[in-house]
């Protein structure tokens, strides 16, 4: 117990100093229509009894937003909360885009949908295998529906590479700690990757990466994808400190053939209750959210929070 605990504060603690460059994510956006698939925000994974969603499934970099085709057609399943699995049939689109060279055009993306019929978690899986990047990426991202219907959101459900949460995905503030445990063919995946990287929009990251590029020209990349590595048991814990949405994914890679990768989807919502600008936290002992000594006391308190969590489970 002691060694889990340890391994684990370090994987919380310790951010690798040599971030993966141009991380390619599978990005699986709900959204009402191509016009605002990029406007993608936590509230379009919730979703109401009847509603039919449509999932967007594009390919590219999340941070600096930029677009690749897809080389092949995604295979996608929802799992609904009380265990039903549907194949969903996916149509080719073409969505508007940046290339990594900075031009603009459109991209080969895809589109399926499925209508909310249980109330509870549906676990939106898929699979997509990409030519030029020589492999297989698992996406799962949730869709949430009815009142303290929380029933689905850490189901398990065969991806050969998988994040399986220990946190609801769903209702987490900015700076709460993700925790879960990456499985390969249903094995604890150990000493693996774990990246983590926040999408943008077009605007906003042509800027962030122009700044990220010029406050650290030494390797800019750094700030794009955070790093960190699953302990003996496949966990692994993080701390997603701003609203949006977050990709969290883990790596088995072979010594020979395809890497493959499990990416779970996280959503963040800003702080609750929202303060009124220039308004500080105040504390009990006079301390303000500002303040060094109580801000690291409040990422203690989320690491051992998630740390209870994490041994309950054995």
């Amino acid at each position: 117990m002691r060694r889990i605990i340890f391994s684990l504060l370090l994987t919380g603690i310790i951010l690798c100093s040599s971030g993966i460059a141009a991380a390619h994510f599978t990005m699986v956006f709900p959204s009402d229509s191509e016009d605002t698939i990029w406007d993608v925000a936590p509230i379009d994974y919730i979703a109401e009894l009847g509603d039919t969603k449509d999932i967007y499934i594009m390919w590219g970099h999340p941070y600096e937003h930029i677009l690749f085709d897809m080389s092949n057609v995604p295979e996608v399943t929802v799992t609904k909360p009380d265990g039903t699995v549907e194949q969903l049939t996916v149509e080719e689109i073409t969505v508007d885009g940046m290339d990594e060279d900075g031009n603009m055009g459109t991209f080969v993306a895809y589109k399926t949908s499925f209508t909310v019929d249980q109330m509870g978690d549906s676990v939106i899986s898929v699979k997509y295998e990409d030519v030029d990047e020589d492999m297989v990426d698992f996406t799962k991202a949730i869709i949430h529906s009815g009142e303290e219907m929380w029933v689905g959101w850490d189901t398990e459900v065969g991806q050969e590479t998988e994040i399986i949460p220990y946190m609801r995905p769903y209702g987490m503030e900015e700076g709460f700690v993700f925790a879960g445990k990456a499985l390969y063919n249903g094995e604890a995946l150990a000493g693996a990757n774990v990246e983590i990287e926040i999408y943008n929009t077009l605007e906003d990251g042509i800027e962030i990466v122009e700044a990220a590029e010029e406050m650290f020209p030494y390797d800019a990349p750094m700030v794009f994808t955070r790093l960190a590595k699953t302990n003996d048991n496949g966990e692994f814990l993080y701390t997603l400190d701003e609203p949006g949405i977050w990709f969290v994914g883990v790596t088995m890679e072979p010594e020979q053939g395809q890497p493959v990768r499990g990416v779970f989807i996280v959503p963040i919502i800003e702080s609750f209750p929202p303060k009124a600008a220039g308004e500080t936290q105040a504390t009990p002992s006079g301390k303000t959210a500002s303040t060094p000594g109580f801000v690291a006391t409040i990422a203690l308190a989320g690491i051992l929070g998630a740390l209870y969590k994490i041994t309950r489970k054995e």
